[in-house]
């Protein structure tokens, strides 16, 4: 009688069926995603090669303002994310119908920190002044910043959209508009930065301004589909008008308040690291711009890969299927740490093509190949730990990964990228050092990162099965 090698056992031909069929379900939710997330970092893409082609005085000051500009958008919208494995929930609970109380709520949530970011960015000077960038710098990022404040209301609203679409399983509606936007950037953006029909040329404060026309006309059409559209019909969002309701907001911000601060941790790592990344002068912050937004567009698979894994995971959890989460959950961080190791082998093969193709300005263009080095190796621990911290926002734990992220990103990345970028011992290697010194730090924080969320996983796994078997 034959007996067959493990591999080839029938449990073992099953769980594979299971692990593949987890993938497949994971990647249909997860392209949409995708291609829509990678429309909206286009946009950056298309800022920054459009500005660096008309000068690297106005990429620097769009890297500085940018940078300011994400940490304050993605922590008001970290919070507002909270609605996404709500309604994940209770969509796979089946209970859709409160669903719609949820967007309400979220709604409200999202005018209120509109309020605070419109502040935040109308006067940004306590942050420009951690740059110390020259008056002309600081002139134009403000102006860039103050633009960008009109339009962050309706940023958070199409935020929101996102949000709920994906938890139904419904990113492909996001996709299109995403698209459409960038459809419309490329041509808003060269008119208003080169100048155009008697546009005067604007530089990177077109960029700003391209951007919140687009946010206006994205919510707009985002608050007619939710309104009209078929699949938000059954959620009865707009059928009846809701004052905020201290409960829901409550639930929101219990959730959302962490994640906001992690996502302000893991962005403002990158933000005081582009500040401090100023001093080295111009060209050096033009580099490090580059680098950020490839880093920014390597990220965008594994984000996708994890909002799709998080998405499933949520409905999994909340039709009580505790098994068929834990699995899933597995699968879509192995799916993108898989991706991210192939990932940082292209960027190593095409480091100075990349460089090359993002500016003229041949010094800019070698700084950013040695930078890009780092970022392949960056991007692996990357992916791993997007991944893995979406599958525990899934499970509606916020609190530990947070702390997680504080020590690792702001401890190891930010500290010591200080240390090691202004070689405060006096002793590390020149290649060490600068902006090469602030990269390798966040590039080890991020291995930390990955390693502290993964554990906790485990964790809390385990600990959510015993307490609903109890």
């Amino acid at each position: 009688m034959s007996v067959l090698p493990p591999s080839e056992s029938p449990v073992s031909r099953a769980s594979l069926a299971l692990r593949l069929a987890d993938v497949r379900a994971i990647v249909v939710l997860a392209w949409p995603v995708l291609v829509g997330q990678l429309a909206i970092i286009a946009f950056g893409v298309i800022d920054t090669a459009m500005v660096g082609r008309y000068s690297a005085e106005s990429l620097a000051s769009l890297g500085l303002g940018a940078s300011i500009y994400i940490s304050v958008f993605v922590a008001l919208t970290g919070i507002l994310v909270a609605l996404s494995p709500i309604a994940g929930n209770l969509y796979g609970a089946g209970r859709v119908a409160e669903i719609g109380e949820q967007t309400r709520q979220a709604i409200w949530l999202a005018v209120a920190l509109s309020v605070i970011g419109a502040v935040l960015l109308t006067f940004p000077a306590p942050l420009l002044d951690v740059a110390k960038a020259d008056a002309a710098l600081r002139a134009d990022a403000t102006r860039y910043l103050r633009i960008l404040a009109v339009g962050l209301p309706a940023a958070l609203l199409f935020r929101i959209f996102n949000s709920l679409s994906t938890a139904i399983g419904k990113p492909r509606i996001v996709m299109t508009l995403q698209i459409v936007s960038l459809a419309v950037k490329i041509p808003a953006n060269y008119a208003l930065i080169f100048g155009f029909a008697g546009l005067a040329p604007m530089g990177g404060i077109g960029c700003a301004l391209a951007s919140t026309l687009i946010n206006g006309i994205d919510a707009c059409a985002a608050l007619w589909i939710m309104a009209r559209g078929s699949a938000f019909q059954p959620l009865q969002i707009f059928s009846r008008f809701s004052w905020p309701q201290w409960p829901h907001q409550r639930a929101l911000l219990k959730l959302g308040i962490p994640m906001g601060v992690s996502y302000l941790i893991e962005v403002t790592s990158y933000t005081f690291m582009a500040l401090f990344i100023a001093r080295f002068g111009t060209a050096t912050l033009a580099a490090h711009q580059i680098a950020g937004n490839m880093g920014a567009v390597l990220y965008m698979t594994p984000l996708s890969i994890g909002i799709g894994t998080a998405t499933l995971v949520a409905q999994r959890i909340g039709a009580d299927r505790l098994e068929a989460a834990r699995r899933l959950s597995g699968s879509g961080i192995l799916l993108a740490s898989i991706v991210g190791l192939f990932y940082a082998g292209a960027v190593l093969l095409l480091r100075g093509q990349i460089a090359a193709a993002y500016t003229s300005d041949a010094h800019v263009a070698a700084t950013a190949a040695g930078l890009l080095m780092i970022v392949a190796a960056y991007h692996v621990f990357d992916a791993f730990q997007v991944s893995t911290a979406f599958v525990l926002r899934s499970y509606q734990v916020t609190v530990i990964p947070t702390a997680i992220y504080a020590i690792a990103l702001w401890g190891v990345g930010l500290g010591g990228g200080y240390w090691m970028g202004f070689d405060l011992g006096g002793h590390l290697p020149h290649v060490w050092t600068g902006a090469n010194g602030f990269w390798i730090a966040n590039t080890l924080s991020l291995g930390m990162a990955g390693i502290g969320l993964g554990l906790y996983r485990r964790h809390v796994v385990r600990r959510f099965k015993g307490n609903r078997q109890a």
